[in-house]
């Protein structure tokens, strides 16, 4: 009964990340498509919005490396000493999302006109934020 529940509760958890994600890059993509007129369409908000639910929902919970409990280090040979790029990816990845997103609300309530420049450096944050997560989502997946 409580492993149904911690699934449910995980599924849950992974569900409104992917929200968050996707109410993040629909922040986005309102910011861009206002200052970029060729990407004022329904399918350029759709799909940062889609970018934003998978890289927040594979990028944000990645599946730790696998320790041995008696000597406190991974188990994989290979992984000893060595930094977890999943998890760093996963990290820095969320950040520049995270951030882009800040941003771009921030300028939206404010009603600020940014200098096309910053709006190109927030958009390439998100994306490779975005790109990040997955990545690091897909090779913590992957290694298991």
């Amino acid at each position: 009964m409580q492993t149904r529940v911690r699934k449910v509760a995980h599924v849950l958890e992974r569900l409104g990340l992917a929200m968050a994600g996707a109410a993040s890059g629909l922040f986005v993509a309102a910011l861009v498509g206002t200052s970029h007129s060729a990407l004022t369409n329904q399918a350029f908000l759709l799909l940062m919005m889609v970018g934003g639910a998978v890289g927040f929902y594979l990028g944000i919970d990645t599946p730790p490396l696998p320790w041995s409990a008696s000597i406190g280090r991974p188990t994989d040979g290979a992984w000893v000493g060595k930094i977890d790029t999943p998890e760093l990816l996963s990290a820095v990845g969320t950040f520049l999302a995270a951030f882009s997103a800040f941003a771009c609300v921030g300028v939206i309530v404010l009603r600020h006109d940014p200098h096309p420049g910053w709006i190109l450096m927030i958009m390439v944050g998100w994306v490779v934020g975005v790109a990040m997560q997955i990545i690091a989502g897909a090779i913590a997946r992957l290694r298991r």
